[in-house]
C-alpha cells in the first residue's frame, strides 16, 4: 500500500479528519480570496484617483493652452498695431515691443517650463502616464472581480461538501478555487488574457 492510498483510508474511515481537511482547504481559499478582493479594491482605487489626477491634468493644460492663445493673439495684435501705425512716437513703439516681447516670453513658459513642471509640454507628459496608469487598473480589475466570484463559489461548495459528505462538491470546488486563484494571479502579473 502506498501513503496516498494508506492516507486516503484513514479519511474515509474517520469523517472528522475529512472535514478538518476541508476546513483546512476553505481557510485557505478565504485567505487567497482576501489577496483577491485587496487587488481588486486597490485596482478599483487607482482608476478612480487616477482617473481624477487626470482629468484634473487636463483641465489644468486646457487652461494653461487659453491662456496662452490669449497671450499669442494679443502679442499679434500689436505687431498688427505697429505695422499699420508707422507715424507712432518711438516711446510708443518701444513700450509696444516690450509687450509683445513680454507676451511671447510668457506664452513660451507656458509652452514648457522644465522648472515647475508645469508648461503645456510637461502637463501632456503627466497627462499621458496618469491615463496609463488608469487603463492598467482598468485592466486588472475585472480578473478580480472573476477571481472573487470563482473564490466564494469555491468556499461555499466546499461548505456544502462538509454537510453533505459527498465528494463532486467537493470537486466543483477545487476545480473554481484553481481557476479563481489563477484569475487573482492573472490580476496582479497580467500574465494572460482573460478569454471572455
Amino acid at each position: 500500500m502506498s501513503v496516498d492510498d494508506v492516507a486516503r483510508d484513514a479519511i474515509l474511515k474517520d469523517p472528522r479528519q475529512r472535514d478538518k481537511l476541508i476546513g483546512v482547504y476553505i481557510g485557505i481559499l478565504a485567505v487567497i480570496l482576501a489577496i483577491c478582493g485587496m487587488g481588486g479594491g486597490n485596482a478599483s482605487k487607482d482608476v478612480m484617483l487616477k482617473n481624477i489626477e487626470a482629468a484634473n491634468t487636463w483641465a489644468f493644460f486646457q487652461a494653461k493652452n487659453a491662456r496662452r492663445q490669449s497671450l499669442r493673439i494679443e502679442a499679434d495684435n500689436l505687431e498688427i498695431m505697429l505695422a499699420t501705425t508707422p507715424d507712432m512716437p518711438d516711446a510708443v513703439k518701444q513700450n509696444i515691443n516690450s509687450k509683445i516681447l513680454d507676451y511671447r516670453a510668457q506664452a513660451q513658459k507656458l509652452t514648457t517650463d522644465p522648472e515647475k513642471q508645469e508648461g503645456l509640454d510637461e502637463l501632456w507628459t503627466k497627462g499621458k502616464a496618469l491615463e496609463a496608469v488608469r487603463d492598467d487598473a482598468l485592466t486588472r480589475d475585472p480578473y478580480f472581480d472573476y477571481g472573487q466570484a470563482l473564490l466564494q463559489i469555491a468556499i461555499v461548495l466546499a461548505s456544502i461538501a462538509i454537510i453533505s459528505g459527498g465528494n463532486a462538491l467537493l470537486i466543483g470546488s477545487a476545480i473554481l478555487g484553481a481557476f479563481g486563484m489563477i484569475a487573482t494571479i492573472g490580476g496582479f502579473t497580467l500574465a494572460f488574457p482573460l478569454p471572455f
